[in-house]
Formats: C-alpha cells, sequence, structure tokens
C-alpha cells in the first residue's frame, strides 16, 4: 500500500455531501440512503430516540468493530469512515484484499443526540467514553451489546482532539494520534496490547511520509471506565484514533484524509497479519503535550504606562450557530507564554494591544479582533 496510490484514490472518493466539523444523522443518512440495504442496519436508538446505524462490510474471518462519534463533536472519522465506504464498493486491490480477509463491523455514529447538539456528552450529559463500566447509557449498553455479540479479533476506537496538543519536545502540531490502551494498572505489555501497538507502528510508518514528526501517542495511563482500556482488558486488540489539528485546517478536511489512510492502513496490516515483535517500535513514537494555542500575541503592552511586556493566548471555543460551527476567540492567559506556540503568532513589538471595544484585554474576554496601534487586527481562522 503506496501513499502516491491512497492520495490518487482519495481525490476521486470523498464524500463531498461530509463536510466541516458538523456531522448528524441527517448527514450520513443521505449517505447510506445510496449503499444497498444488505449493509447497513439500524443496531438501537439514543437516549432522544435517534436510530444508531451499523455497516456491514467483507467475508473474512478477521473481525474488525469501529465506531464513530462516541464523543458527539469528534466528527472527523466519521468523514474519514465514509470515505473508505466508497472505496469499498470499488474494484481496486486494496478493498478487494482487505474484504476478502476481514469483516467490519462499523458504527459511523454511536452518539447520535451529542452529534446533533455538536457536544462531547451525551443527552443525559454522560461522557460514554467514561461508562464502560457503569453502562448507566443506551448507547453504551448496545456498543457493549455489539462488541459481546460480534466477537471483533480488533477494535478502532475513533475519535478527535483538540487543537492544543503537540509532539512533545517540539512545536509540531499534534496531528494524528493513537494509543494501544492499558488492560491493567501496570500497563502490563501482553500480547494484545503488542498487537495494537503493531497496528500502530504500521500506520506511523506511512503517516511520517505524509506528515513527517507529526504524530503522537497518548499516555497509557489505566482507566476501566474507558471502553478502549475495558475491550483491550478483554483481550481484544483496541486502538484509540484521535484526528488533530493540521495548520489551518480548521474545517479538519486535510486531516480527514489523514485518517482515511490510517485507518486504510491499519485493516490492510491486520488483513495480511499482524507482525507483533514490530510492537517495540511503538515506543520511539513521542507522546502527546499540551502546549499550543489557537492565536498567540507575543510582546504586548496592556497599558501605554506598563513596563512589563506580556503574551496573549488565545483558545477557539467552537459554538453551534444556526447548524454551523463557528470558532469564537476566547482569552485565556495573559503572561509569558515562551514555553508554548501558536497556531497563529503575531508580534505586538511592544505596542499597547486593546480588545474590539477599545479598552483593556481580560481573560475570558470574547474578541473577533484586536486593536494594534489602532489597526484592526482579526482573531479568526
Amino acid at each position: 500500500m503506496r501513499l502516491e496510490q491512497l492520495n490518487s484514490l482519495f481525490s476521486l472518493l470523498k464524500t463531498p455531501s461530509l463536510f466541516g466539523r458538523y456531522v448528524t444523522n441527517t448527514n450520513i443518512e443521505k449517505c447510506i440512503k445510496r449503499m444497498p440495504d444488505s449493509v447497513c442496519s439500524v443496531i438501537g436508538y439514543s437516549v432522544e430516540n435517534r436510530p444508531i446505524y451499523s455497516l456491514k462490510f467483507g467475508k473474512g474471518s478477521k473481525k474488525v468493530l469501529m465506531w464513530s462519534q462516541m464523543h458527539g463533536n469528534e466528527s472527523t472519522t466519521t468523514k474519514a469512515l465514509f470515505d473508505c465506504f466508497n472505496l469499498f464498493f470499488t474494484n481496486n486491490n486494496i478493498p478487494n484484499s482487505i474484504l476478502e480477509s476481514c469483516t467490519l463491523l462499523i458504527i459511523p455514529i454511536l452518539n447520535p443526540d451529542g452529534a446533533e447538539r455538536y457536544t462531547r456528552l451525551n443527552a443525559n450529559e454522560i461522557d460514554l467514553n467514561r461508562d464502560a463500566q457503569d453502562l448507566s447509557q443506551p448507547e453504551s449498553r448496545l456498543l457493549r451489546q455489539i462488541f459481546d455479540d460480534f466477537k471483533p479479533d480488533y477494535c478502532f476506537n475513533l475519535h478527535g482532539q483538540r487543537t492544543i496538543y503537540n509532539v512533545e519536545g517540539t512545536n509540531k502540531s499534534s496531528i494524528l494520534s493513537f494509543l494501544s490502551p492499558s488492560q491493567d494498572t501496570e500497563r502490563s505489555i501482553t500480547p494484545n496490547r503488542k498487537n495494537a501497538m503493531s497496528l500502530i507502528v504500521a500506520m506511523n510508518s506511512i503517516l511520517q511520509q505524509a506528515i513527517p514528526n507529526c504524530v503522537a501517542r497518548y499516555d497509557d495511563g489505566f482507566n476501566l471506565n474507558c471502553v478502549g482500556d475495558t475491550f483491550q482488558s478483554l483481550n481484544v486488540p483496541t486502538v484509540l484514533f484521535e484526528a488533530g489539528h493540521y495548520p489551518n485546517d480548521y474545517n479538519r478536511e486535510e486531516v480527514r484524509y489523514l485518517m482515511f489512510i490510517a485507518i486504510l492502513k491499519a485493516l490492510d496490516a491486520i488483513s495480511k497479519g499482524i507482525e507483533s515483535d514490530n510492537y517495540k517500535d511503538y515506543f520511539s513514537i513521542p507522546e502527546n503535550a499540551k502546549q499550543f494555542y489557537d492565536v498567540i500575541i507575543r510582546n504586548v503592552k496592556l497599558e501605554e504606562q506598563a513596563n512589563q511586556l506580556v503574551d496573549l493566548g488565545i483558545q477557539y471555543e467552537e459554538r453551534l450557530v444556526e447548524g454551523k460551527i463557528e470558532f469564537i476567540p476566547i482569552f485565556e492567559e495573559i503572561l509569558n507564554l515562551n514555553l508554548f506556540y501558536g497556531h497563529k503568532e503575531i508580534d505586538a513589538k511592544g505596542q499597547v494591544v486593546k480588545n474590539q471595544h477599545n479598552t483593556i484585554l481580560k481573560v475570558t474576554n470574547e474578541n473577533d479582533f484586536v486593536l494594534i496601534n489602532d489597526e484592526k487586527i482579526s482573531l479568526k481562522p
């Protein structure tokens, strides 16, 4: 599987009706209607009685269970899945070899109520990824029932991460992150964890060609309330996928393509047989750190008489407004940010910086722009 081949396929197969950050049942239902009835099923319902869909592909003996939008506002992997579905319907050697070896069961939106509200939580304000033991929510119980009935050989837990993450020790955005979750408090390197680690190594090998030094891994602290840790503890190799921030890609369309590559590479590795001896290279992937702001304004004077220069750290709040996601700049820090990076950086060069009302900036302020020496500077992406 070559990067150039996947790139040319993606340009033909990208699902144009799924775009941006706000992806709901209404969006995916338009795509599902164009598929054969034999592929798609309604497997259950959410708290607010929205249908939860699954799609099944392949006929092979290796069973892979995937689910996306467990957190309703993490939609990038859902878009990438539908791009993969388009590939599965073509007569191409990549999907053919995967679908001959594997049976894939995929839940594109596990949390449709959260997707509708664009929130992490479900309608009862529960984080489904902390409900693996209590199983207090219908969506959690459904996923566990599917896991028990399908008896997967591998699980893909598909998520999205915030723009705050960098590759540890660098000023590189953590564009994609992965984790082979722990299955006990000792973080034992068990056979199934080795298989999950080897899958991540395989994905990293191709991703480094596309985004060198921009892949990271999460800390593997054990929490049995998390779904990945629970499934790993049941001896099923489980991989956490996290779609992060590509420079200037707030709609996450570039990352969608990279996640398309990652999912297909993982499936290709499973279809050909996992080389578990490769797991040691997993530990050479740097960990995630949290050293990014969306915008940093450096060398700022807050008032004319101020003697000290400070930096302004701004993070976007993603807000659903009339069916669209708006990015609202919020001032989070006013201090020295030499140890942090901005996806966008502005040098005030010692000038006074004021908010859009021409008054002193304060933490928690919302500002679409600032005034630097009376010049209006936009903070929007």
